[in-house]
């Protein structure tokens, strides 16, 4: 049995399940990511372990503990909101300790959590500040520390980094993810950004319509995503229909390689392949030939869109200082069996 588990967990409105027997169990000290699309279930999930809403069915166990049915202050898990929740009229020390006062904790140890909890986000210069002289990565740690300073055994975050701009997203992440593994808190985050999820977590739980569709490592995740929503809402992923013949998917009246689990000749598959997984050569040198119709800078990278007689192409290459492709040429697309996987159009993706 896990540290945290959750067992059929349902909840109902009217006839509408939001949630739908929900099963998870969460080791301590893990990191887990619910990630999904907005009204897959995640955050009501999130909100019945904090006890913010009650659940219609199922069972909830903390460290061996019912907890289905407790109130939330009974619970003593850390909650940060995506709003952050930090009360205006009080200095950063003060909305830290806020939860160790009602706590009747006395002030002794109050002072020396509080400032222990303010030194491991990097904050203690700014304890006398207020909330709006701080920027909104600060405003941030502060609602992680007031989260952590009452030593909860859950910390949960719900779209935690939502509110920040996209270069201060990505430099929280690794922040927000050093913290949980210096102080070791079992930690759930609500996240529909895949990159958030692929790179803070030790686990990734992806829900679709109230459902768990897969819990996975994030590399596991991504490289074998259980079903086709997962494999195009976890990065990009191109899809190819046609038919199993040889050892390859027969398209347009050509092989294209790929591994296969399960296909015979003749059965109807798709072809599935990462962008990143493309490399792009000379016409006539690769596995299809193509024109590139669009290209994209992104930085570290270069994006194409190529359309070939297997229908449009999207291709990811790293930035190399150079111009690989323009609009309108014509290329060759390459890339080796294990790159592409197939499997029946309404199957799993292989694993």
């Amino acid at each position: 049995m896990g540290f945290l588990t959750l067992d059929g967990l349902t909840r109902l409105y009217g006839d509408v399940a939001a949630v739908s027997d929900v099963n998870l169990s969460v080791a301590k000290g893990e990191f887990i990511s619910l990630l999904g699309p907005s009204g897959c279930g995640k955050t009501t999930t999130l909100q019945m372990i904090a006890g913010l809403v009650e659940p219609t069915s199922g069972r909830i166990t903390l460290d061996g503990r019912d907890i289905t049915h407790e109130k939330p202050d009974r619970r003593g898990l850390g909650i940060v909101f995506q709003s952050y929740a930090l009360f205006p009229h009080m200095t950063v020390a003060q909305n830290v300790s806020f939860g160790l006062e009602m706590r009747k904790v006395a002030r002794a140890e109050r002072e020396a959590r509080v400032s222990q909890a303010l030194a491991l986000v990097q904050l203690a210069a700014l304890a006398d500040r207020y909330p709006r002289q701080l920027s909104g990565g600060q405003r941030q740690r502060v609602a992680v520390a007031r989260a952590l300073v009452i030593d909860p055994p859950v910390l949960l975050l719900d779209e935690p980094l939502s509110n920040l701009d996209a270069k201060l997203r990505e430099e929280m992440q690794f922040e927000l993810r050093g913290i949980q593994q210096r102080v070791g808190t079992t930690t759930i985050m609500v996240t529909h950004d895949q990159s958030e999820a692929l790179s803070m977590s030790d686990r990734v739980v992806v829900m679709e319509q109230g459902r768990i569709m897969q819990v996975d490592a994030p590399y596991r995740l991504y490289e074998s995503p259980a079903t086709p929503f997962i494999s195009s809402f976890v990065g990009k992923m191109n899809r190819l229909p046609g038919v199993w013949r040889h050892g390859g998917v027969e398209i347009g009246g050509r092989v294209l390689p790929c591994e296969s689990a399960g296909l015979t000749d003749g059965d109807a598959a798709v072809l599935t392949i990462r962008p990143e997984k493309i490399s792009l050569k000379a016409h006539g040198a690769g596995v299809l030939d193509g024109r590139v119709k669009g290209r994209f800078f992104l930085g570290s990278a270069w994006f194409f869109t190529v359309e070939t007689p297997a229908g449009s192409i999207g291709v990811s290459l790293p930035n190399l200082g150079g111009e690989p492709a323009r609009e309108g040429d014509r290329v060759g697309l390459d890339w080796t069996g294990g790159g592409a996987k197939a499997a029946k159009p309404d199957g799993a993706q292989p694993a």
